[in-house]
């Protein structure tokens, strides 16, 4: 009995050790939990602001979280006197972060410090605290031809409204229509505006200046040409005929570019090609716009319907984890308003990094054209009051000393 006991005891562990030796060489499945790190940021204080180098360490924490899950985050880091310095104005966009909580911090000389635990997305995707907004432009057609008279006059205007209606339901944005503006002169080298004046503003950021908005969406209409099956020859009522069956029974491509850019930098942050190809009655008629049901049931029609929810989806996943940013509207002593209020989301006691000009604007040719100057995190704006259209707050330290501007930008972490 004995050495049936031993024998049985000595399988268990024989078993036991294999079922172990397996399961290391199996890879091990991801859970949520392992997308969870505690880790320390450090930046440096500079001028007393407190708040700003806490807000920089935390964003410090994110990048080494980041970094140690082998989730990308696009940040660069400098160092300053043996101290590590994070301008997270050089951030594209932050970590894909669902839940940060702060753990421990402290001040040592110079350099504070934060302890904090970090939670990333497995999914990729980022929550948004505030909606952001984003301007429509026209896209216009590479090839005006590609549209006969008798088809809907709608697309280059309403292909971009849709996409902006569709993320303004995602109650992630705020959109604003301008879609009786095309940015590109040539549509066939898009997304390059032809700017040849190096130090003028871009078409870009003065329509984001003017409108208020982060982002400006625009795009063009590369491709709609008809193909025919038949060959298409000489004159006469036959080859009218022979003619009109393309648009019957054609085949129609179909090709659309999307652009979103920065609307403070005039950056490029995405670019996306979209092709797809309709079968029979490929017209869409003139009566038709975007977004309608009409314009649904046509063939091209769906199919373009279907370029626009994919582009949707790409801009809200590419913008998702970008921080939100708007300009200092005004400022009334130490009282500094935003350009934005409760319909971004913002609420009292929020925290946002003001971003200051570092220098002087170059100045070129008598002052018809300058080369902008580098915006810098100076300060940590607190908000106080708000209402719809915008916000008030103070800043940590001297708005004059710390020489904020109106146009100035604030930015989330």
């Amino acid at each position: 009995m004995n050495t049936l006991l031993l024998r049985l005891a000595t399988l268990s562990a024989f078993l036991g050790t294999v079922s172990c030796a397996n399961f290391g060489a199996q890879p091990a499945a991801v859970t949520p939990t392992q997308n969870i790190a505690t880790v320390e940021g450090q930046a440096a204080i500079h001028n007393g602001a407190v708040l700003l180098a806490k807000k920089q360490a935390l964003q410090d924490a994110i990048r080494i979280a980041s970094q140690q899950s082998s989730v990308a985050v696009h940040s660069q880091s400098s160092v300053n006197n043996n101290n590590l310095l994070l301008d997270s104005m050089s951030m594209r966009s932050a970590a894909t972060v669902s839940n940060t909580k702060v753990l421990r911090e402290w001040q040592a000389g110079d350099i504070y410090h934060v302890k904090a635990m970090v939670e990333l997305s497995p999914t990729g995707m980022c929550q948004q605290t505030y909606r952001k907004r984003i301007i429509a432009t026209a896209f216009p057609r590479v090839v005006q031809e590609q549209i006969s008279d008798y088809e809907t006059n709608d697309l280059d205007n309403g292909i971009s409204r849709e996409i902006n209606n569709l993320l303004m339901e995602t109650n992630q944005f705020i959109g604003i229509n301008a879609t009786n503006i095309a940015l590109y002169p040539r549509p066939d080298l898009a997304p390059e505006m032809q700017e040849r004046e190096a130090y003028q503003v871009s078409k870009v950021v003065q329509m984001a200046t003017k409108s208020g908005a982060q982002f400006v969406l625009s795009g063009v209409i590369r491709d709609l040409e008809i193909a025919s099956n038949e060959y298409m020859a000489g004159s006469g009522v036959a080859a009218l005929i022979k003619s009109w069956e393309r648009n019957i029974s054609g085949k129609r491509n179909i090709g659309i570019d999307v652009y979103v850019h920065d609307g403070m930098t005039g950056a490029l942050l995405l670019q996306r090609r979209y092709v797809d190809k309709s079968e029979g009655d490929v017209m869409i008629p003139a009566s038709y716009t975007v977004g309608s049901e009409g314009f649904r049931t046509t063939s091209t029609g769906r199919k373009i319907t279907e370029i626009i929810d994919k582009a949707t989806n790409d801009i809200q996943h590419a913008l998702s984890c970008y921080p939100f940013a708007t300009r200092i509207a005004d400022i009334k002593g130490d009282k500094v308003f935003i350009d934005a209020g409760a319909q971004e989301k913002l609420n009292v006691g929020d925290q946002l990094i003001v971003y200051g000009t570092a220098t002087d604007g170059l100045h070129l040719e008598g002052g018809s054209s300058f080369v902008t100057s580098d915006k810098q995190p100076v300060s940590v704006l607190t908000i106080q009051s708000i209402t719809a259209r915008y916000a008030v707050g103070s800043v940590e330290g001297s708005v004059s000393k710390l020489g904020i501007k109106v146009g100035d930008w604030v930015r989330s972490q």
